[in-house]
């Protein structure tokens, strides 16, 4: 049974990322968009164009809030000034809950403005949960953690990443935003198998899922947001689907962005493996 501070995300069904290229056509259009999802910190601040066209979004869409710059992995804890302007933007979109990523990205009040890995020590999650529980405290919203891509491992880690998350999670009581992409990518760089990931996280805590496209280079995979989503990531996403159930689905597409059409037919295609692997109808078919 799913969390009950997350069961919104069972219904919502299909989004994309709303994007500056994107604008004018959503404005003139009114696409038929279950809803779409926003960078917090690219609306955190006092007017200009991204706001008002946020605002005209909000008249007919539902907007789910995600950001980049919560770093719940630094060690100097979190940033009160950040969050209470993320707080001021919470009021606004009233977003169901609001997602960011299990990364450290400061030191000394200075912005990395990178998602860094954390090592997956059992003092790295203590602090991590710690961090957590005050940012979702003082946000009096529901918060949820995304999985990030990694490029590079730690030796002192004391178990595996699925294990690190879990661990995170229920000790500060938080929901999951999986992105199986990212599953996928880290699972190409460091040699696991991604399904034992898939198959360990709590079902209950997830609130979201993120799918996406990457970019192959000699050595590393790279999770871009430039490319359609392959098969390997579908399957990833097609398993999350039979322990999760029917969950809030976002495609992130975010370099090389191409026209608002393409981006939601690609969107689209997890309704078909939902449909088929939920109600039984429908062909789940990448390439439909």
């Amino acid at each position: 049974m799913a969390h009950p501070r997350f069961t919104g995300g069972r219904t919502l069904g299909t989004g994309i990322g709303l994007r500056v290229p994107h604008y004018d056509h959503i404005l003139s259009e009114k696409p038929a968009v279950d809803w779409f999802e926003i960078i917090s910190e690219n609306y955190m601040v006092r007017g200009g164009r991204p706001l008002a066209v946020l605002d005209t979004i909000l008249d007919k869409y539902q907007v789910v809030q995600h950001g980049v710059g919560l770093y719940p992995g630094s060690a100097g804890g979190p940033d009160m000034d950040h969050l209470r302007r993320l707080k001021e933007l919470i009021k606004r979109t009233k977003t169901p809950w609001i997602s960011d990523h299990l990364c450290w990205g400061s030191v000394d009040g200075s912005m990395s403005h990178d998602l860094l890995p954390l090592p997956y020590t059992f003092e790295a999650a203590k602090k991590t949960a710690e961090n957590l529980r005050i940012t979702q405290d003082f946000l009096e919203i529901p918060l949820a953690m995304e999985n990030v891509s990694s490029y590079a491992e730690f030796n002192d880690d004391e178990m595996t990443e699925w294990e690190f998350l879990s661990e995170i999670v229920e000790t500060a009581d938080v929901g999951i935003l999986l992105d199986v992409n990212n599953i996928y990518v880290s699972s190409v760089n460091h040699g696991f198998d991604p399904m034992d990931y898939v198959n360990f996280i709590p079902p209950d805590r997830v609130a979201q899922i993120h799918i996406a496209g990457h970019s192959r280079y000699q050595r590393f995979i790279i999770d871009t947001h430039d490319h359609p989503v392959i098969d390997p990531v579908w399957n990833l996403y097609a398993r999350a689907i039979e322990r999760c159930g029917p969950t809030a689905t976002l495609l992130e597409w975010d370099a090389s962005i191409p026209s608002f059409e393409e981006v939601w037919s690609e969107a689209k295609k997890s309704e078909n493996w939902r449909d088929w692997l939920i109600n039984g109808k429908g062909e789940a078919d990448a390439e439909s």
